[in-house]
Parts: structure tokens; sequence; C-alpha cells
């Protein structure tokens, strides 16, 4: 759906992962983010969005970061690496 497509991992003590489809999902709600540019990010798999030009790589992972370890972080941070994917 859109031109970019962002793999998202999580980087923990256990070793590198996908981040679950479901946490993007919920981060992706708009009425928790509150910021208009996210509107342009669609979660489509486990460790994949494909958004829009208008999001910001480094405020979308600062963001994601800090509502994941909100949710999900049982009280440790959760450390992610997003990476921008080019086509072949």
């Amino acid at each position: 759906m859109f031109a970019r497509k962002i793999h998202v991992e999580i980087l923990g003590p256990g070793g590198v992962r996908e981040c679950p489809v479901g946490w993007l999902d919920n981060f992706s709600m708009r009425s928790f983010t509150g910021r208009t540019a996210f509107d342009d990010a669609l979660p489509v798999a486990d460790g994949l969005l494909e958004a829009g030009f208008r999001v910001d790589l480094k405020a979308l992972q600062e963001d994601l970061e800090d509502w994941l370890t909100r949710k999900y972080g049982q009280g440790a941070r959760v450390k992610l690496r997003l990476t921008e994917t080019h086509p072949a």
C-alpha cells in the first residue's frame, strides 16, 4: 500500500526477533500516539510496517520504543532496530 517497507526487530537479551504484528498494530492506533504522520504507517506482518514518506524513522523508533516499553516491557526497556528495506 505504501512505498516504504520498514523491518522492525526487537533487540533483547534472548537475541533479535521480529516485533509481533499485534504490538505494531496497537501502536499504530492514532489515539495512542497522537502523531498524524504515523497515520501513514500500516502494520502488515510480524516485523513489517509499510509507511509513507511523511514518517520519520527516528521519531517512529523513539515513539515505538516508548510505547512498547510501557505496554509490554514488564519493567524493562524495549529496544528496537528499524531498517528500511529496498526492493531488489
